[in-house]
């Protein structure tokens, strides 16, 4: 039962979770004989945020913020009915955000 192709993307604000959680998907997946193509680095999503110190006078003085989306990409190719049924099965870490695509 050959679908094609199972693009996952992943998405996480930590970026040695979202690397473990790579790494989880990866054994699972060759385990049940796919290939494998990933996973890729996507661009890093940068959020910069200015919040005043002082809620009145002080208009210069800020604190500055960041917020870091990390994205990876894993292709899997020719997966079979096992890979399906693993990649269903796996428990993988809070805060990480998983689309898969068929």
């Amino acid at each position: 039962m050959s679908k094609g192709r199972i693009r996952v993307r992943l998405k996480s604000y930590d970026a040695r979770v979202i690397d473990a959680c790579c790494q989880q998907i990866l054994d699972a997946v060759i385990r049940t004989g796919a290939k494998v193509i990933g996973p890729v680095p996507l661009p890093t999503d940068r959020s910069l945020y200015a919040v005043n110190k002082s809620p009145f006078i002080d208009k210069d003085a800020r604190d500055h913020y960041e917020i870091c989306v990390h994205k990876r990409l894993i292709d899997i190719i020719s997966p079979t009915s096992k890979t399906i049924d693993s990649l269903t099965n796996l428990a993988l870490p809070a805060g990480v955000d998983v689309e898969l695509k068929m």
